[in-house]
């Protein structure tokens, strides 16, 4: 077997090849693209014996993704993606000298794969409709994450010069269509309070009991509030304008890229089944789907998804302490996507709600409860998957039927 570590960069990979005695038989610079993958398949193809298989090829790479990783995959090697803090510890572990270089990183990858594979996760080939639905869910999630993050600056700055949009834009939401509009119409204090009740009530277009809430939005703008000077008011209503411009963009992106992501999901066949889980719809369904993957025995039991998923707890033991602690290295967004899960089908699914309750009564704690809940439905979503079956109740829960029908 052959034991390949390869150190990605924008425009070239550093590749060291090693047998099985960790000897390294070659070391390379290869250009990104198509060029890089052909002359990949030489190098490798030079150690091989001419009866030798490409799955006897491992690969260790810093990314579980891209054009290059699909292609050593379609190749036919062995692919393993680690995570960079995988890296550095093993890095640590050959020598805590503190040097770093490009070819030490292939070495250190290179000698990981031959050492500790067992350990580390295989890059599965996922379908090109997972992979699309991926890339939209991903850019989605992304761009919601970019509208909090503009939204928290939008509202610093209002705290700091305008307190009295913050009390009246509030309950419509810093990010709505109305509160928007009306911040780009006035950004100070003294704008908004020449605003009239017609020109607040064109802005909430599509709200119920508009000229009541028009009212109160002007008694807000027009109250005694504490207020900066206004040249400084001035100021802060320029970066206050500039911030509404990027909220209102992201907004319509938002809105085009749902209708993408609900497109490539329901073109998926996996589709079905996750829609029909308690608590998911069609972008929690694709979320979910793009972060596990729809791979083939990628996960050999519902166990291994679970821990794959974060929501599986660790033990910690040492003489006799011995404590259970919730995992803190986990995919951000499937666990976001699995706890947002968990939080509406408690409200939707007695089966679910009754378990809630059952750990509530055991004195656990409104996220704790909510992780045990989550992991649960990962159980059940990896059975699914695995019987290409619809979720039922009855199925998924029969311990709980006598209870439910009570």
């Amino acid at each position: 077997m052959l034991f390949v570590g390869d150190d990605w960069a924008e425009d070239h990979h550093d590749v060291e090849v090693q047998d099985e005695q960790g000897r390294a038989v070659k070391r390379a610079r290869l250009p990104e693209g198509a060029a890089g993958v052909a002359r990949f398949h030489e190098v490798v193809a030079s150690f091989l014996p001419e009866d030798a298989e490409p799955v006897e090829v491992l690969v260790c790479i810093e990314t579980d993704r891209g054009p290059w990783v699909r292609a050593l995959v379609a190749a036919g090697y062995q692919v393993f993606g680690v995570n960079p803090r995988q890296a550095a510890r093993h890095r640590e572990v050959m020598g805590n000298s503190g040097a770093k270089s490009d070819k030490a990183d292939a070495h250190a990858l290179a000698d990981m794969v031959r050492t500790r594979r067992h350990q580390l996760r295989q890059i599965a080939a996922d379908s090109d409709e997972a992979e699309a639905v991926k890339v939209v869910a991903r850019a989605h999630q992304t761009m919601i994450w970019e509208r909090t993050r503009h939204m928290l600056r939008l509202r610093s700055a209002l705290r700091d010069y305008f307190p009295a949009a913050l009390a009246a834009y509030q309950p419509l939401g810093l990010t709505s269509t109305a509160a928007l509009a009306l911040l780009a119409k006035a950004a100070t204090p003294r704008a908004a309070a020449r605003l009239t009740v017609t020109q607040i009530t064109t802005a909430l277009k599509g709200y119920r009991d508009k000229s009541a809430k028009a009212a109160a939005i002007q008694a807000e703008l027009r109250a005694e509030h504490l207020a900066q000077s206004d040249l400084v008011a001035s100021a802060y209503a320029a970066t206050v304008a500039a911030t509404v411009a990027v909220l209102q963009t992201l907004n319509t992106q938002i809105a085009t890229l749902e209708g993408q992501v609900e497109a490539h999901f329901g073109r998926h066949p996996d589709a079905e089944i996750l829609l029909s889980q308690p608590g998911i719809g069609a972008i929690l369904g694709a979320r979910v789907l793009a972060e596990f993957g729809d791979a083939k025995d990628r996960y050999a039991s519902a166990k291994a998804r679970k821990n794959y998923a974060g929501t599986s707890p660790i033990t910690r033991q040492s003489g006799k302490s011995k404590t259970v602690h919730a995992r803190f290295i986990h995919n951000d967004r499937l666990i976001d996507a699995l706890h947002m899960q968990a939080s509406a089908a408690i409200l939707h699914d007695p089966a679910v709600r009754a378990y809630y309750d059952q750990l509530k009564a055991r004195d656990v704690s409104h996220n704790a409860a909510l992780r045990q809940v989550g992991n649960r439905l990962v159980g059940i979503l990896h059975g699914c998957l695995r019987t290409h079956t619809r979720y039922d109740q009855a199925t998924a829960w029969p311990h709980r039927q006598n209870d439910l029908a009570a």
